[in-house]
């Protein structure tokens, strides 16, 4: 079956539906960011609500296209504000004048994008209409791909070439290379990076270089990168500003975002509870191995976090009712389509309560040779889990971040 390639001309005024069929919004444009050597990739869409507030669709959030509307797990309810670095399809890009490879110009009438994967979309084809040849009618059109076509001629846009590398970068390596720049101009990116990118790139920073940079920012626009953070590395994080700060931004933040991140406030550090993540991967026991791989399978879900599905009594969010046990991804990998998770859980694997010592859930995970462990509370409801990831940055030196920031010479 080939990728969805959907026109975004099409899509302005398209209706966004919940799962339920309720009506949400209408599609108002698309915003993609840079890439290099790469068409821009689509990070979400800008919705208007039903109180006409223009609010934002993560491309992560939307679970189908077509028939003229789209369905969606949740929108935001914060206005929309273009970053620096972020393009409109529908406001910015469509209309421009380009030039072909053979010299000769044209008007982008309408591009489409289609997804490569599950939950990334990106810039496919431009259609382009040519100058007219006579005093009648409309010129010839033709299709290109982005990058055989020259959208700004003679234009060099630095900001713009920089934020494209970013995006392509590891997070890791995108630290690096922004604490690499002098002081100003790190600032500069930081408010031009889309809010997901930003906070992949601060959870790669020490805690100092976090809070500068959070510090910089308005309180919406912290609040909206700490609500695309990992809930433990946001936690992190607000622990380490002083408690007026923390909780202004808590306040601002999602409210769904901001519990989980109370809840692991409470917390001691140096507990399952204080290194816990509280966003695995659940599902119920009748839900069957196809359904279990496809949640795995998301882009935007961490490696460890995907190395195994917790199965729970309803409901299906932290705090669960009571836990069932785990299935590690590649017995799922191992029985048909159908088979139902409840049948394949692994008996060996024992949840810790969140008031565990750190070192106890350090010897469960080196002892069974595991990638997470489940952590419940003491009614035996999943509240997270703890990943090796997380071990690791508890055990290695509190500095250790910063010591790779050090001036390399």
């Amino acid at each position: 079956m080939s990728a969805p390639t959907v026109f975004v001309a099409r899509l302005a005024g398209a209706g966004v539906f919940d799962p339920a069929g309720e009506r949400i919004g209408k599609v108002r444009d698309v915003v993609t960011v840079p890439r290099q050597d790469a068409s821009p990739r689509v990070v979400g869409l800008v919705v208007e609500d039903t109180s006409r507030q223009k609010v934002f669709l993560s491309i992560g959030r939307l679970l189908s296209i077509g028939g003229g509307q789209l369905i969606a797990s949740a929108i935001s309810d914060r206005r929309f504000r273009q970053r620096g670095g972020e393009r409109l399809l529908l406001a910015d890009v469509l209309g421009r004048q380009v030039r072909l490879r053979d010299g000769s110009g044209a008007t982008l009438e309408d591009l489409s994008i289609a997804e490569r994967g599950p939950g990334e979309w990106e810039v496919d084809e431009l259609f382009l209409r040519k100058p007219k040849t006579g005093p009648f009618g409309k010129g010839p059109t033709a299709l290109a791909r982005w990058h055989e076509v020259e959208h700004e001629p003679g234009a060099e846009h630095d900001t713009e070439h920089l934020l494209a590398s970013l995006e392509e970068l590891p997070a890791a390596d995108a630290a690096s290379a922004m604490l690499d720049l002098p002081q100003q101009r790190m600032m500069e990116v930081a408010e031009d990076l889309s809010d997901d990118r930003l906070a992949d790139i601060l959870e790669e920073m020490h805690e100092d270089r976090q809070i500068q940079i959070l510090n910089a920012l308005e309180d919406d626009r912290a609040a909206d990168v700490l609500d695309q953070m990992e809930p433990d590395d946001a936690a992190d994080l607000i622990a380490h500003m002083p408690a007026d700060r923390g909780e202004t931004l808590l306040e601002l933040m999602d409210p769904e975002e901001a519990e989980d991140v109370r809840m692991l406030l409470a917390f001691g550090a140096d507990t399952a509870g204080g290194l816990m993540t509280t966003e695995p991967i659940i599902l119920a026991s009748d839900a069957t191995v196809a359904e279990a791989l496809a949640l795995i399978r998301r882009h935007e879900v961490a490696p460890a976090l995907a190395a195994a599905i917790c199965v729970t009594l309803p409901p299906y969010e932290a705090p669960t009712g009571r836990f069932l046990g785990m299935v590690h991804f590649q017995r799922l990998l191992r029985y048909p389509p159908n088979e139902r998770v409840g049948t394949l859980l692994d008996d060996q694997i024992e949840p810790v309560l969140s008031s565990t010592s750190a070192a106890e859930v350090t010897r469960q995970l080196a002892a069974y040779n595991l990638v997470s462990v489940p952590v419940v509370d003491p009614a035996g409801r999943l509240v997270g889990v703890v990943t090796i990831d997380d071990v690791l940055d508890h055990l290695l030196p509190e500095d250790w971040r910063a010591q790779e920031e050090a001036p390399r010479g």
